[in-house]
Parts: C-alpha cells; structure tokens; sequence
C-alpha cells in the first residue's frame, strides 16, 4: 500500500505546531485559531494537502508576524507534502509522531552513554551503541557470529 513510506513521514505533531503558530499569528480569537487549527488537521489527515496549501496561500495576513508565520506554515507543509498520508498510515498501523523513536533514542543512548561520570571515546561509544541497538532489536548473536567471522578472517 505505501511500499517506502514509514521511514517518509511528516510527524504530525510537529506539523500541528506549524499550523498552531500561523494561526495564533493570524486570528485574533484563539477560539477562531482553534477552529481553523482543527479543521486543518483534519484536511490534512484526509490527504488534502494541496487544499490546505491553497488555504494558507489565500490567508490575509493582518501583521508581519502573521505573514511570516503563515509563510514559514507554507514552505513547510510545500517541502514535506508527499509525507502527509496519515489517514493510509494510521490504517497501516504506522505511527503519526516520532516519539516512540525519540522515547527508544533517550532509552538507548542516553540512558548508557549519558551516565554520571561515564566518558567515552566516540569510536568506542558507537560500538556500544551498535551493541545496545542489536540488543532491544533482537539482532545480538547475528553481531557477535559477524563479529567471530571478521575475527577468523583477520587471523588467518
């Protein structure tokens, strides 16, 4: 269905701050932000990027403030529109954020590497980054048999 796309997707929360900028710059009621805010998600999540795109291109900005955010709000969407399909995501079981991600970085990385008092040599902290990351991925003794193989080769 969306062979390539998972690792193509436009985190829908950061998106979300886009819109919520532009429309806190624009509207003089956050009621009215809100609204436009909402609406715009939901246009986004049905795969109509090009009518939000058209939307933001017909707002009239009020301020220069407005006009740059709107702009910023643009450029943004414009850049990443092909890594909208939430609604075909979401059907295919595909996270919309990268939290889990972030979560799984703060986890894996910084939980060993970070430690008070802990120091490493950046090759050596990549090698146990490469470890820790076979580990939670399940991949450990697939590394250490490449590992034994290289070791047997350099030996003979």
């Amino acid at each position: 269905m969306l062979k390539g796309l998972a690792g193509q997707v436009l985190d829908y929360y950061h998106c979300a701050q886009y819109l919520h900028r532009a429309a806190k710059a624009h509207y003089d009621s956050s009621v009215q932000a809100l609204e436009w805010v909402e609406a715009t998600l939901t246009r986004l999540y049905l795969g109509k990027v090009g009518r939000v795109l058209g939307g933001l291109k017909r707002m009239r900005a009020q301020s220069d403030e407005a006009e740059k955010a709107i702009a910023n709000c643009w450029d943004y969407l414009h850049e990443h529109r092909g890594r909208t399909h939430y609604r075909q995501l979401r059907r295919g079981g595909y996270p919309l954020g990268s939290g889990g991600i972030e979560s799984s970085n703060k986890f894996i990385c910084h939980l060993r590497l970070k430690r008070s008092g802990a120091w490493w040599y950046e090759t050596n902290s990549n090698h146990m980054l490469a470890l820790r990351c076979a580990k939670y991925n399940g991949t450990l003794d697939q590394v250490f048999v490449r590992y034994q193989q290289r070791l047997r080769e350099t030996s003979e």
